[in-house]
């Protein structure tokens, strides 16, 4: 059964790149919803069916981290995976991002055999 996917970056070029990435990797994909931040991406989850959130750290607003921070405590979609999609795939980042319940992250720039190798296991 196809996935949706939220995807949320502040660059709309990004969020084209990792749609065609995701496209790229064979992966089977239901509709792709996006985001330009944190406090967009709370307003797409309330009112559209996601599986699972692709999420930059670095945003205006609500950054990734507030985001999963916000999201956490929010009945309806705290159960949601979230994947970061960064530069900033440090350790120290990385782990804090993963105790708020982010599941993994890819590391920019990346190749559809990266996603596919990162995301199949959710699909």
């Amino acid at each position: 059964m196809a996935k949706n996917v939220l995807l949320v970056d502040d660059s709309s070029t990004m969020r084209k790149i990792v749609t065609r990435s995701l496209r790229q990797a064979g992966l089977d994909f239901g509709d792709i919803f996006e985001a330009g931040d944190g406090l967009e991406a709370l307003e797409v989850l309330e009112k559209e069916a996601v599986d699972i959130v692709l999420s930059d750290i670095n945003m205006p607003n609500m950054n990734g981290i507030e985001f999963l921070r916000e999201k956490s405590g929010r009945d309806g979609i705290k159960d949601i995976p979230v994947f970061m999609i960064s530069t900033e795939t440090g350790d120290d980042i990385i782990g804090e991002a993963k105790s708020l319940g982010a599941v993994g992250a890819l590391k920019k720039p990346f190749t559809p055999d990266k996603v596919n190798e990162v995301l199949g296991p959710f699909m």
